[in-house]
């Protein structure tokens, strides 16, 4: 059964990353915990209003930059953001260069993910309930063609915008060795970084249309005219990138609120559903209720 969602209503999210702690011109700022039943997030909401939208901020790493790339609680963030009603989810990315045209203070829009983490969950589902989502377009296309746009008018010089390309996720937190950045390189990969597939995979699942603005700092160690990355040269960049989010953001919600676009994220679920609701432990279909109740009802009428 296909559930057409009502996006009136619906708000936008933005998860902040390396450099961005904390969201541009956000107004009638209020922060909020959120509790969820995959624990505690990354750090509280900061929810608020951007050019006419209804912005939820969140910093990935908290608000200090204390959690690791694995210790990010990514199903307690996207858990959270969906019961806050946010049915867009931005991710502002610092990532490393995995290509010659793509320097550092350059900002990418990726559209495909290679996925090379391996201590991450990367599913709501599970004991006993068995969902498939499709991720063979892992980023919304209408998403990310409002993104590229906004991005592509409030470039500031001295940066490039490039659409589409392929996000290489590592697990970190150590940056690459010289083999496996030339192996991801020999791959087609565009960029690295250290977050976003898993993101990308819990979005898919909790119906959000999802979209990465990758900011690159560095390129990765592959390049020997290049210094090898260090957090200061990193650090230098993330600073100028984050300073170029604002007008970015701004106009991506200008074009979010005049379309309110629909996804077909917003239905992922409507055909990923394998298991008989009939047969889902009483404890797994409250977990799980605020994502499959368009589907099955709500555990409250049980």
């Amino acid at each position: 059964m296909t559930v057409s969602p009502d996006l009136s209503q619906a708000r936008v999210g933005v998860i902040g990353g390396s450099g961005l702690y904390a969201m541009p011109g956000l107004e009638d700022v209020r922060e909020l915990t959120v509790q969820t039943p995959f624990g505690e997030p990354s750090d509280a909401f900061r929810l608020g209003r951007l050019k006419g939208m209804e912005v939820v901020f969140l910093a990935r790493h908290g608000r200090h930059h204390q959690r690791l790339p694995r210790e990010v609680p990514y199903p307690a963030n996207l858990w959270a953001m969906r019961k806050l009603g946010v049915r867009w989810l931005i991710s502002v990315s610092a990532v490393g260069s995995l290509q010659e045209h793509l320097r550092p203070r350059d900002m990418v829009v990726p559209d495909q993910f290679i996925d090379r983490s391996y201590q991450r969950p990367q599913t709501f589902f599970g004991d006993g309930c068995v969902a498939h989502v499709s991720l063979a377009d892992p980023c919304c296309p209408i998403l990310s063609e409002l993104l590229a746009k906004a991005a592509d008018a409030a470039m500031p010089q001295g940066h490039q915008l490039h659409r589409g390309g392929t996000y290489l996720c590592m697990e970190g937190p150590a940056f690459s060795t010289r083999a496996e950045s030339k192996l991801y390189r020999s791959w087609g990969c565009s960029v690295i970084g250290m977050t976003n597939h898993t993101e990308a995979r819990l979005a898919r699942e909790a119906e959000i249309a999802y979209a990465s603005l990758s900011m690159v700092t560095d390129f990765d160690c592959w390049h020997h005219e290049h210094d090898a990355v260090s957090v200061e040269l990193v650090i230098d960049n993330l600073q100028a990138n984050a300073a170029a989010t604002g007008p970015i953001l701004d106009g991506l919600m200008q074009r979010i609120g005049e379309r309110r676009p629909a996804s077909s994220a917003h239905t992922a679920l409507a055909h990923a559903l394998v298991t008989p609701r009939d047969v889902v432990p009483i404890e797994t279909r409250r977990r799980l209720d605020l994502l499959t109740s368009p589907y099955w009802g709500s555990c409250d009428q049980i």
